[in-house]
């Protein structure tokens, strides 16, 4: 069994920034990749950004140059350094791990930009 567990979301003014981490706990096989998704209200869950354990990274388009993805594979944590946030960031961010047979989900951890 796996578990994430998410933090570091919460209020920020537009422009600001915020990090957010997440810890995978449990038997977690090599080769895997963890990222961050977010849902906004009414919206279908969309890729933010993700990394394999091999570093490779992948970043949805509206947020290049914005979001850092960074990953500590010895401590199982994958963290996303936000910067520049807009209004429409503001979402519910999850962070996932993918194993080859399997993927776990975090609980969610609410970010609010305000304008």
């Amino acid at each position: 069994q796996v578990q994430l567990v998410e933090s570091g979301g919460g209020l920020v003014q537009a422009g600001g920034s915020l990090r957010l981490s997440c810890a995978a706990s449990g038997s977690i096989s090599s080769g895997n990749a963890m990222g961050w998704y977010r849902q906004a209200p009414g919206k279908q869950r969309e890729l933010v950004a993700a990394i394999a354990s091999g570093g490779y990274r992948n970043y949805a388009d509206f947020v290049k140059g914005r979001f850092t993805i960074s990953r500590d594979n010895a401590k199982a944590t994958v963290s996303l350094q936000m910067n520049s946030l807009k209004p429409e960031d503001t979402a519910v961010y999850y962070c996932r791990l993918t194993m080859p047979r399997y993927e776990y989900w975090g609980q969610g951890t609410q970010v609010t930009v305000s304008s």
